[in-house]
């Protein structure tokens, strides 16, 4: 048996008994040693807002349509940063006492199969806690800088920091998608990289990163503009990674680019982007906006951007910037005993988290 965590309707969490399956020959079971929790993707279940619970998406016209929910509660299983412990296997795919990243929700345990779910063994000089990383969220990460170099490159992208090499580069919003990004940045050669967001305490992360950092206090878009020149009336940053899902952030990421810049949009809106103004910046400076979501690479990258290479290049940066992250970025790590009292409180603003991360102590449960 196992447990996973379950939403059984908006605010209602709870860990419920979960039996697994049989180990099927060619197969493996894990026991979860980590779990990191998304307090975008993930609370939307929590609070009610996800698209996914209102209407059908019809993957083959790719188009949100009314009608029965795509998901409905209870909604089991969420979730894409685990780390598992290999206790058992079936396969010579992977060996028992491997340490693997997966992306199989909050559970206990889980039982694989190497043909239909994808695992990246972790090397060992990695801190498993990181690992949480390594097959999705640093992906999705990973994915926002390839779509900057396919930008400037096309196809003859070759290296994931083609776009931002040299480039000046502004990443709107400082939760863990836009830290992880602007350590991408950095890690790729970025002349500069600035980190704007309204949070003071979410700056201070940036800046210990090793981010340029600015409030939003100070309209930044002014600041950086009389900053960064490139020629008479073309100034601002050559690319912007737009990493919250707020209109305002949006719409400020505009305003930051030169004139026929790119915007990465990375941010998952839940409320719609009424404040985008398109006749304002959009259109007079000539800007453009590419959506990096995690389904597709570029156009024409497929063949040498699969997602096991975009987790070998967030595996990479881990290996660099990780004590830097462990130490900044993870705020909170707790047991699986206390995941639903945290999402709650998360979904409900009655406390603060950058990345939360849920433990579980398989060697003291004498597997």
């Amino acid at each position: 048996m196992g447990e996973v965590l379950t939403i059984e309707a908006p605010g209602k969490v709870s860990l419920v008994e979960e039996k697994l399956p049989e180990l099927p020959e060619g197969g493996f079971r894990v026991a979860t040693t980590h779990s990191g929790v998304s307090a975008g993707t993930e609370l939307t279940y929590v609070k009610g807002d996800n698209p996914y619970l209102n209407a059908t998406f019809d993957r083959e016209l790719g188009l949100f349509v009314p009608g029965t929910p795509s998901i409905e509660y209870p909604v089991r299983g969420i979730g894409y940063m685990q780390v598992g412990l290999v206790v058992e296997t079936r396969t010579a795919a992977v060996r028992e006492g491997a340490r693997v990243a997966m992306a199989y929700g909050h559970r206990t345990a889980y039982v694989a199969d190497p043909l239909t779910d994808r695992f990246v063994e972790l090397p060992d000089d990695l801190d498993p806690l990181l690992g949480i990383y390594v097959a999705h969220m640093g992906p999705i990460c990973a994915n926002g800088l390839l779509h900057a170099a396919h930008d400037l490159y096309g196809p003859a992208a070759r290296q994931l920091g083609d776009g931002v090499r040299g480039r000046r580069v502004v990443v709107v919003g400082a939760g863990v998608v836009g830290l992880l990004v602007a350590c991408f940045a950095m890690h790729g050669g970025a002349a500069e990289v600035v980190v704007v967001d309204e949070t003071p305490a979410r700056l201070e992360v940036a800046a210990a990163l090793g981010a340029d950092v600015l409030s939003t206090d100070d309209d930044p878009a002014v600041t950086l503009k009389r900053r960064w020149r490139h020629a008479p009336q073309d100034r601002g940053a050559d690319v912007v990674f737009q990493c919250r899902g707020r209109a305002r952030a949006l719409a400020l990421g505009l305003r930051l680019l030169r004139p026929q810049g790119t915007l990465v949009d990375l941010a998952f809106y839940t409320e719609g982007a009424d404040e985008v103004r398109l006749g304002e910046e959009f259109h007079h400076n000539g800007l453009s906006v590419r959506c990096a979501q995690i389904g597709r690479v570029p156009r024409g990258l497929a063949h040498a951007w699969d997602r096991e290479r975009l987790s070998y290049e967030t595996i990479g940066l881990l290996r660099e910037w990780g004590p830097l992250l462990r130490r900044h970025l993870v705020t909170d790590v707790v047991g699986f005993r206390d995941a639903p009292q945290l999402l709650g409180d998360l979904a409900a603003r009655r406390r603060q988290s950058l990345q939360a991360v849920l433990r579980h102590e398989v060697e003291e449960e004498g597997r």
